[in-house]
């Protein structure tokens, strides 16, 4: 299993559209807790808890993102339902997590898997943009059109993985 501190995707910011209608897809409820695995600029944690009043972590590896992502929380005022972890995914521990979301590769997804299946609690949901899962059936997905590209969204329960 990967446990290194190297990146395993490139930092690609979803567009805001797509991340409203992740979080919509997840049914992310108020009060929930979402970890958002590299997280960049911490748009789907601000997103969550700005407009689903859920409590959010970001995890990512590029302190600059984290620290852009924590003058960004400050600046709204929600660092009382936002943290972010300047830190390897491979190293937090996921079980607060009712929704995980992740905009990483395939690759990357494949390797992050083994931690969702031991970290997760059965009904956990993961949400990915564009990526799937291998190795696991997703619940539903659906593709969007914003801007010129067409996106995907996946939903997964890991209570379904088994």
């Amino acid at each position: 299993m990967y446990s290194g501190r190297d990146s395993i995707a490139p930092f690609v910011a979803s567009p805001l559209p797509v991340v409203r209608k992740m979080l919509e897809y997840a049914d992310l409820k108020p009060g929930e807790t979402l970890y958002d695995l590299g997280s960049g600029d911490g748009r789907i944690v601000l997103t969550a808890a700005k407009e689903f009043d859920a409590k959010a972590v970001g995890v990512e590896l590029n302190r600059r993102l984290v620290d852009e992502a924590m003058k960004k929380s400050d600046a709204v005022d929600l660092m009382d339902r936002v943290k972010f972890i300047h830190g390897s995914i491979f190293e937090v521990d996921l079980s607060p997590a009712d929704v995980v979301t992740m905009y990483l590769t395939t690759g990357a997804n494949e390797k992050v898997r083994p931690k969702l299946e031991s970290d997760l609690k059965p009904d956990a949901r993961i949400v990915t943009h564009d990526f799937s899962i291998p190795g696991w059936k997703y619940t539903k997905n659906m593709k969007l059109k914003e801007g010129y590209r067409n996106h995907t969204i996946y939903l997964y329960v890991k209570g379904d993985q088994r």
